[in-house]
């Protein structure tokens, strides 16, 4: 067990007095050369792209277990320690690294509301230079829980209880916009773009929280459903994963293969209306 407890979601004011404390890793995932500039004071820095394979037709899908414990022991994780992710724009791939912890089954993490954009706005500390953490002998072991597959979903379209969040761009899920050999979505899906839910005036901060509730709700993404979600490579969908776990939703899953290998499967359906 962590000796830290946090909220899932922690402000700028509640996470400063909390820096340096032992068994805190605060992990940054925004653009090398932002890193390099100013970060966090403390957090160490993890390349976003080491969190997905690489590999198409789903290049969103999971490295193997052996390349999430080298990476996972390069930053110092232990089963002990509670996260605290944090980007520089609005959660995707902070998102996407808490979802990767909840596939590990890691469960102290925190997400900081706004990431870096809040932070610098709060006028909160930062510095410059690299920290390197003290590695540690973690052992990755993926469980399926946190993940759905192309198969599963296929499986599940005709379900009422089921719902597809779609958190890519209203032009890609209509089909206008070039993502794979096919385009459009996945039939029943509905569409929330990843990016509606945050304040562009409040340092991307998430949007208040009721509000976005009952935005979903009118799409029938309801803490009551079984919700998966996707983008195309989920990483937007890292953070409407996460979005969802702030929101209490706890039956949401993601689906890494997301358009990329949904799109360029000859046999999977596909829409192109609005639901």
């Amino acid at each position: 067990m962590s000796s830290i407890t946090l909220p899932l979601l922690i402000e700028p004011e509640d996470l400063e007095p909390l820096l340096g404390q032992p068994g805190l890793l605060l992990v940054d995932l925004c653009r090398p050369e932002q890193y390099a500039a100013a970060h966090l004071p403390g957090a160490v820095y993890l390349p976003f792209m080491q969190l997905m394979s690489g590999q198409m037709p789903g290049p969103g899908k999971l490295p193997p277990e052996a390349a999430l414990s080298e990476i996972f022991s390069a930053l110092g994780l232990t089963t002990d320690t509670h996260v605290v992710a944090y980007d520089d724009e609005g959660g995707g791939w902070a998102g996407r690294l808490i979802w990767t912890l909840d596939v590990l089954g890691h469960q102290h993490y925190s997400y900081l509301n706004g990431g870096l954009h809040a932070w610098a706005e709060a006028q909160k500390p930062l510095e410059e230079g690299v920290n390197v953490p003290e590695p540690s002998q973690y052992k990755a072991h993926i469980h399926n829980g946190p993940m759905m597959t192309k198969e599963e979903i296929l499986q599940r379209l005709e379900l009422p209880e089921f719902v597809i969040w779609d958190a890519r761009s209203p032009e890609e899920y209509l089909g206008l916009r070039q993502g794979a050999m096919k385009n459009g979505h996945i039939p029943g899906a509905v569409n929330y773009e990843w990016i509606r839910a945050m304040d562009r005036h409040n340092g991307l901060r998430i949007r208040d929280l009721n509000s976005v509730r009952q935005e979903l709700a009118s799409l029938g993404i309801t803490a009551g459903k079984h919700i998966v979600t996707h983008c195309q490579s989920h990483h937007r969908s890292g953070f409407t994963y996460l979005l969802g776990k702030i929101l209490g939703f706890d039956n949401i899953q993601a689906y890494p293969g997301s358009w990329s290998e949904w799109g360029n499967d000859p046999d999977t359906p596909v829409e192109t209306k609005a639901n």
